[in-house]
């Protein structure tokens, strides 16, 4: 009797990356304690991207194998264990998560252009005073922003994009998306995403459909220019 196979979950490019400077170290080229190169040839002696090359060294210091020196480079911690082991998964790839939320949130901003209603530019006011507050007093806002995506999700009037866009905004919440978060979030980007919410709102508030889509996926690509210290 045959067993069913399960099927194989596809590898994100990040443990891609991950594997191949791994592979690397293991064959003598970086050795430990030594500074990797910097990121720009990196990337261009593996063929890849920088923002797809910083996600795979965040994944790598994650999991013990680099260290990230703000201002000095990246190193190869020693000893390093494992001698052909691959990149877990620690998430989605932020840069491609970004990406998606641009194309959905954008549609959905513009359909809530559709059932702005007072109580639901109120809602999303109270979202914006409560980011203010937050990064006057020199905290996260990151629930406030949150708050603020999924009011206007929920005035779209559709549950599954409403679903989509929440579940693509809590994966902020993964490994590498946190680390990511811990490493390039600033109080002066989240002073610029705020004014990115206010044109957001003001679009919503005119009820102008275009506006609201290009302010939403204009303040989604930046968000992803700061979230990967771009």
């Amino acid at each position: 009797m045959s067993i069913p196979l399960k099927p194989t979950e596809p590898r994100r490019l990040y443990q891609q990356v991950a594997d191949q400077i791994r592979g690397l170290i293991h064959g003598g080229q970086f050795q430990p304690g030594t500074r990797l190169p910097a990121e720009r040839d990196l990337a261009q002696q593996l063929g890849v991207s920088r923002p797809s090359l910083r996600e795979a060294l965040i994944a790598l210091e994650i999991d013990g194998s680099v260290e990230i020196r703000s201002g000095s480079g990246v190193y190869v911690c020693a000893p390093v264990e494992r001698a052909a082991g691959t990149t877990h998964a620690m998430g989605e790839s932020p840069s491609e998560l970004m990406q998606a939320r641009s194309a959905i949130e954008g549609t959905v901003a513009a359909l809530a252009c559709a059932r702005i209603t007072p109580e639901g530019l109120a809602s999303l006011q109270a979202s914006i005073q409560g980011m203010r507050a937050d990064i006057a007093l020199g905290r996260d806002p990151l629930e406030q922003d949150r708050q603020f995506h999924l009011a206007i999700a929920s005035l779209s009037g559709n549950s599954v994009l409403m679903r989509i866009v929440r579940e693509l905004f809590d994966e902020r919440h993964s490994p590498i998306s946190a680390q990511l978060r811990i490493r390039f979030d600033s109080r002066e980007g989240w002073h610029t995403a705020l004014l990115e919410h206010e044109a957001i709102y003001a679009a919503l508030e005119c009820a102008d459909p275009l506006l609201a889509q290009a302010a939403m996926r204009m303040h989604l690509d930046a968000s992803k220019r700061r979230w990967l210290g771009e």
